[in-house]
């Protein structure tokens, strides 16, 4: 049986290796971007907290989560030790949701296979605005905070 949690971003310091040293690229969508800037204020300080220096954090914005693939890409020419894609797609009456939700997935797995570095999956990806508010700083936490530590994670693995 599953544990209901209602902050899916809780988290033990101790568990999650020190980041001191390592570098990261973010690439934030600017579409619905009061959403995106939340996730990108939970993973920035989250990589903070956890010992990385200012400087080897470099955010990218993009126009829309589509474009996080690409901006990844363009992240990665600068050699950080992972990426971090935010993006916010909310459902919408077309399949336009199911397109983008789809290619956004698969292109970062792309990544993930073609580059020698971690890409990570910071995008929601939910039915409405209040889920969104709700999983990005709200009461179920914020997968901005979610990403960057799965960032350290992956990356301490990587080395």
């Amino acid at each position: 049986m599953v544990k209901k949690r209602t902050n899916l971003s809780d988290f033990n310091k101790e568990n999650v290796p020190n980041a001191k040293g390592f570098t990261f690229g973010i690439v934030v969508s600017a579409w619905n971007n009061s959403i995106t800037n939340n996730l990108y204020k939970g993973a920035y300080n989250t990589l903070l907290d956890c010992g990385v220096n200012a400087d080897d954090i470099r955010r990218y914005d993009v126009p829309g989560s589509y474009e996080l693939v690409f901006g990844a890409k363009i992240a990665a020419k600068s050699y950080p030790d992972a990426i971090i894609c935010l993006g916010s797609i909310i459902q919408g009456e077309t399949k336009h949701f199911d397109f983008v939700c789809n290619a956004v997935a698969l292109g970062i797995k792309d990544l993930n296979i073609q580059l020698d570095i971690p890409v990570i999956f910071g995008v929601l990806t939910d039915e409405n605005i209040d889920q969104a508010i709700s999983r990005s700083g709200g009461k179920h936490g914020n997968k901005g905070i979610e990403a960057a530590i799965t960032a350290i994670k992956m990356a301490v693995l990587n080395k």
